[in-house]
């Protein structure tokens, strides 16, 4: 039987491109869409991986299912690492793409600071059933801060963010290329042999499911 997963987010945007690079396992991906009465985990945590623990395992006990759950943001060498944590409520906990770009834009002109270098960071947790977490792990994408936004193809602070070795930011380029170089990438890529292998030892036992 198709082994089942929660991607332990509600954003379209993340679960279509976690589901992306997910696409040559086994797995049935779920997303907290589907459980309409889930309680929102708490990010309390004070860097990517705590809440990226604290996803895993909230969502996990909640679904009785296994969880994977990444927490993931920008980090501006001018701003002194911000947003970071807080990335996605930056300009406010209801405040859109489009509102969180202008102010970080505003922010780091009000600083005169000519460093654009930032960096995409990526922490993500696998939690069983039983809240217990099972893998924990961290991808990077180098970059800069571009002077505009560009692009519609992503989600976020991508339109604003040019990686290493390219001259269009990631909400420019194809699927295909952040599939290879973005920080949720890199850090995925360190969880597919974790999956795979787990899977394929559960083939021979037979009341085992992922």
């Amino acid at each position: 039987m198709m082994s089942v997963i929660v991607i332990a987010t509600k954003n379209i945007g993340k679960v279509r491109e976690l589901h992306r690079l997910l696409t040559d396992l086994p797995l049935r991906i779920r997303s907290l869409n589907e459980f309409p009465n889930i309680v929102e985990a708490e990010e309390t945590g004070a860097s990517f991986a705590e809440n990226a623990v604290i996803k895993a395992r909230t969502y996990a006990l909640q679904t009785k299912l296994w969880s994977l759950a990444d927490d993931s943001g920008l980090e501006v060498a001018a701003l002194d690492g911000a947003p970071g944590v807080v990335s996605a409520r930056y300009a406010g906990e209801d405040a859109s793409d489009r509102e969180r770009i202008a102010k970080l834009l505003c922010e780091l002109d009000k600083t005169k600071d000519a460093r654009r270098s930032a960096k995409f960071v990526c922490a993500m947790a696998i939690s069983n059933e039983k809240g217990e977490i099972k893998f924990l792990t961290e991808g990077v994408c180098n970059g800069e801060i571009a002077l505009s936004a560009s692009g519609t193809n992503g989600f976020g602070y991508d339109p604003i963010f040019v990686p290493d070795g390219f001259e269009r930011s990631f909400g420019e380029l194809s699927d295909e290329i952040k599939q290879e170089i973005s920080h949720r990438a890199q850090a995925m890529k360190k969880i597919i042999p974790y999956l795979r292998g787990f899977y394929v030892a559960s083939l021979d036992q037979s009341n085992f499911r992922l």
